[in-house]
C-alpha cells in the first residue's frame, strides 16, 4: 500500500514537470513575432527524455492488481455473510488466519470442538465471535441429574473432555477450583487480615443501609464466590475464562451463570446496575496498567451508588502498590472500608518484594 502510493505520487510529479516544460516551450514559441518554429533548446529534449525514462522504469515497477489480489486468502463464505447482518470488531480482521480458521465450518451441522481458537481470537480482542449458525456438541451421555447443591460433585460426563488434556475432574489440580470439599471453606473462614468473609461483607453493608443483592465476579474461576453468596440469597453472575480447563462448564453445572469475557473486555452489563464487584487472583501486577485503568473504570460505570468494590488478594511489588496501584486505586475516589496490605506467603516475596492486598472500597453517591 506505502509503495504504490509513493509511486503514484512520482508519476503525478513526473507528469506535472512535463507539461510545465512543455507549457514553457509553447508560450515562448507564442510570444516571438515571426510564426516560424524555434527549434527546441538541447537542455529541454535532455530533461524531456530524462522525465520519459523515469516514466517508464517506475511504471515497470509498479506492481499490477492481479499479483495483489492474488496473495489474498480466500474468505469464508459464513463469514462474508455475517458481515452483511452484523459489524465486526476490527481486532478481528487483524488475525485473518485465526478469523479465517475459525469461520471455516459447515452450516447448520455440529461446530468443531475448538474452544482455545476461540478464546485466541477472544483474547485478541476479536469479541463477540461471528460464528452462529452451527450446532453446539453435547455429551454423549445426558447425566440423570445435576446437583442443586453448588458445592455437590459434579459428574465427569457432563463435560466434553476432547477439547482439554485432562479426562477427569480427578486429574485437574485442585487448588484450581475443582474440589468441591476444599471450595466449600472459601470466603467464609478468617485467617488473617487479609480475608473477608461474607458473613463480615454483609454485615459491613447492613450497617451503612446498603443492600446487596446482585454482584460480579471479575475473574472468578469456577465460580466459588457466586456459590458462596447464592447461600445468602445474593445473585452473583461469574466473568472467566477457560484456558485448559472447563471453567465456564463448571460454572454452568454449579446452577451458577458464566460470562465468558477477558478483563480487557468491557463488563457486559449495564450501567449502575450491580452491588457488589469482586476481583480476584487473576486481577494483579501482570496486567498493564493503563488496561488494569480502564478495567477499574469500568467496574465504576456498573457499580450503582453505595455499592461496593471488593480487591481480593490483589498483589503486586511493595513499592509498586505505593507508587503505582494506590494512586490508581485514589482515581476512584471511593471510601476505603478496608484497606489490608500482607506479605505473599510464598518465594517471589524474597525475589520480587510481592505484597497482598485486600481493599474493600464504597463507591459514593454522584453530584
Amino acid at each position: 500500500m506505502g509503495f504504490t502510493m509513493g509511486l503514484n505520487l512520482l508519476l503525478l510529479l513526473a507528469m506535472v514537470a512535463t507539461n510545465i516544460l512543455s507549457l514553457y516551450h509553447l508560450s515562448s514559441t507564442l510570444q516571438s513575432k515571426p510564426p516560424t518554429l524555434l527549434p527546441v533548446p538541447d537542455h529541454l529534449l535532455h530533461q524531456l527524455q530524462t522525465i520519459r525514462a523515469t516514466i517508464n522504469h517506475l511504471t515497470r515497477l509498479q506492481p499490477t492488481t492481479t499479483t495483489t489480489n492474488t496473495k489474498r486468502p480466500s474468505i469464508p463464505s459464513d463469514l462474508l455473510l455475517y458481515t452483511h447482518l452484523s459489524p465486526i470488531a476490527s481486532s478481528c480482521h487483524q488475525h485473518p488466519d485465526l478469523l479465517h480458521k475459525y469461520m471455516t465450518y459447515t452450516p447448520f451441522s455440529l461446530c468443531p470442538l475448538d474452544s482455545s481458537l476461540a478464546e485466541a481470537l477472544i483474547l485478541r480482542g476479536c469479541h463477540p465471535l461471528p460464528r452462529r449458525r452451527c450446532f453446539t456438541k453435547t455429551p454423549p451421555i445426558i447425566p440423570t441429574s445435576l446437583p442443586t447443591n453448588p458445592f455437590a460433585p459434579i459428574p465427569d460426563n457432563a463435560i466434553i473432555w476432547n477439547p482439554y488434556t485432562c479426562k477427569t475432574f480427578y486429574c485437574l489440580n485442585p487448588y484450581l477450583g475443582f474440589d468441591p470439599k476444599s471450595e466449600k471453606a472459601k470466603f467464609v473462614t478468617f485467617k488473617s487480615d487479609l480475608d473477608l468473609p461474607i458473613q463480615q461483607l454483609l454485615a459491613i453493608a447492613n450497617l451503612s443501609h446498603s443492600v446487596v443483592r446482585l454482584g460480579l465476579d471479575i475473574g472468578g474461576g469456577t465460580g466459588t464466590f457466586a456459590a458462596q453468596m447464592k447461600g445468602f440469597n445474593v445473585t452473583v453472575l461469574t466473568t472467566t475464562m477457560n484456558l485448559g480447563a472447563p471453567y465456564n462448564e463448571v460454572v454452568g453445572l454449579r446452577g451458577l451463570v458464566p460470562l465468558h469475557a477477558p478483563l480487557q473486555q468491557r463488563l457486559p452489563v449495564f450501567d449502575g446496575v450491580m452491588d457488589i464487584v469482586r476481583c480476584g487472583h487473576g486481577v494483579n501486577r501482570w496486567i498493564p496498567v493503563t488496561a488494569l485503568e480502564f478495567l477499574f473504570f469500568d467496574v465504576d460505570r456498573v457499580l450503582r451508588g453505595g455499592g461496593y468494590f471488593w480487591l481480593d488478594h490483589f498483589f503486586s511489588k511493595g513499592v509498586d502498590l505505593e507508587k503505582v496501584y494506590g494512586p490508581l486505586i485514589g482515581k476512584l475516589g471511593y471510601k476505603k472500608v478496608k484497606w489490608a496490605v500482607g506479605n505473599k506467603s510464598d518465594s517471589s516475596v524474597v525475589k520480587n518484594g510481592e505484597v497482598y492486598l485486600s481493599a474493600l472500597l464504597q463507591k459514593p453517591v454522584s453530584k
